[in-house]
């Protein structure tokens, strides 16, 4: 698959890993795509393991459509990599379910499937990172809300490694969750960066 460079959004490189750019998806051309690991075994948490190929296509089309909710690809080193989904909780997800502040907002990401031998150390936590940084590359944001859910260890780890705490468990219908948050703070000071002044 060729990339547009003029199709990026965000770019940053990692020390050790290398570059890594996000994109929007785009729902014709990125379905095929999306549906091989949207419904990987390792995506189980995606909650879209019996999706068909027009399914995914529809689901991402609808995205794409709303106006608080959009999907990106993440490339590493021009290679598709990983899904970001970026959403307002107040509005998706968490509407109803919690405080909501001006400056929320959701997301979900999900790494493509590699087998074992092809994975790098350390990749998740920069994809994570590479997702955080996203976010909070828009000056509005002030928190990011998450709702894994709560048999998802790996990313409660992941979540707590990038600075997310646990607020509450969540009981949504599709699932019980904990309600994380990170302020751009805490990213901050799970990076060991200094704090941003305002």
């Amino acid at each position: 698959m060729s990339e547009r460079t003029s199709d990026i959004v965000y770019a940053r490189t990692d020390e050790r890993l290398g570059r890594f750019e996000v994109r929007p998806v785009d729902p014709f051309t990125d379905a095929g795509l999306l549906h091989g690991w949207v419904t990987d075994p390792k995506a189980a948490y995606w909650l879209m393991q019996g999706a068909s190929l027009p399914d995914v296509e529809r689901e991402y089309m609808a995205i794409a459509a709303a106006g608080n909710h959009d999907a990106f690809i993440g490339l590493h080193e021009g290679v598709p990599a990983f899904l970001i989904e970026r959403y307002d909780p107040a509005e998706v997800e968490l509407k109803g379910l919690y405080d909501a502040r001006p400056g929320d907002i959701g997301m979900h990401f999900l790494v493509a499937p590699v087998d074992g031998a092809r994975r790098l150390h350390g990749f998740t936590r920069a994809v994570i990172t590479t997702v955080m940084e996203l976010l909070f590359d828009d000056p509005s944001v002030r928190r990011v809300v998450v709702e894994p859910d709560v048999r998802n260890t790996a990313v409660h780890a992941l979540n707590e490694a990038v600075g997310f705490r646990i607020v509450e468990k969540l009981a949504k219908p599709e699932k019980d969750a904990y309600l994380s948050i990170c302020t751009r703070e805490m990213f901050r000071a799970a990076q060991g960066a200094p704090h941003e002044r305002h």
